[in-house]
């Protein structure tokens, strides 16, 4: 599968840009809240415009600058599922953590990320890079204590990144993984396009049932 990611609100002009330039995305990541000078936040009319090509929606939860302690992924985790029940959005539906390469990140925030996902019936989800920052370790070390985290955890790895293509041009899914047990379905391989405010991205196709 072949998609794009934005912090813009998907308006016809943008998604013009997208399919005239990079080709028809099977998914886009959005994300589910605003965060000033960083992402416009989903609203149900644009999860109708979406939706209404068919396109797929990834819902991304990013108003968090560090990923550390138990009791503030809690707290991320219930303001992402909020959010996810105001827009509609179903449960068995993934909602990912934004984690960019810089944050600082420990093993009791992603667990808590799960825990707290576990029994509001959304899948959770962390969008990081395996290989490069604090991520990949925390992420194994939380594996290592509780068994859960692999099992339900959905990874969309922002790592490598041979730059964005068109759909036709995608490369094969090849993304890092962390070092233990993952589910590593989605891949963003191509960041800050051209031609359009978007990135780029293959998937697993095990993902779709777990997109809105």
């Amino acid at each position: 599968m072949w998609g794009v990611d934005s912090a813009a609100k998907v308006t016809e002009a943008l998604f013009t840009c997208v399919r005239q330039q990079y080709g028809f995305p099977q998914f886009w990541g959005r994300y589910v809240t605003t965060v000033p000078n960083v992402s416009d936040g989903l609203t149900k009319e644009e999860i109708a415009f979406i939706r209404g090509y068919g396109i797929k929606i990834a819902p991304i939860y990013n108003a968090f600058r560090e990923a550390t302690q138990y009791e503030k992924g809690r707290t991320a985790a219930r303001n992402a599922i909020f959010h996810a029940r105001r827009l509609g959005i179903p449960k068995n539906k993934v909602i990912f953590a934004n984690i960019e390469d810089e944050f600082d990140v420990d093993a009791a925030w992603i667990r808590a990320w799960v825990d707290t996902f576990y029994p509001s019936g959304y899948r959770p989800g962390i969008y990081a890079n395996p290989t490069k920052g604090a991520f990949g370790e925390a992420y194994c070390e939380a594996v290592k204590n509780d068994e859960r985290v692999a099992q339900q955890t959905i990874v969309w790895s922002s790592y490598p990144r041979p730059g964005t293509t068109s759909a036709t041009k995608a490369p094969t899914f090849r993304p890092n993984v962390p070092n233990c047990r993952a589910n590593v379905w989605m891949w963003q391989y191509g960041r800050d396009a051209d031609r359009c405010a978007i990135d780029t991205n293959v998937a697993n196709r095990k993902i779709s049932d777990y997109l809105y």
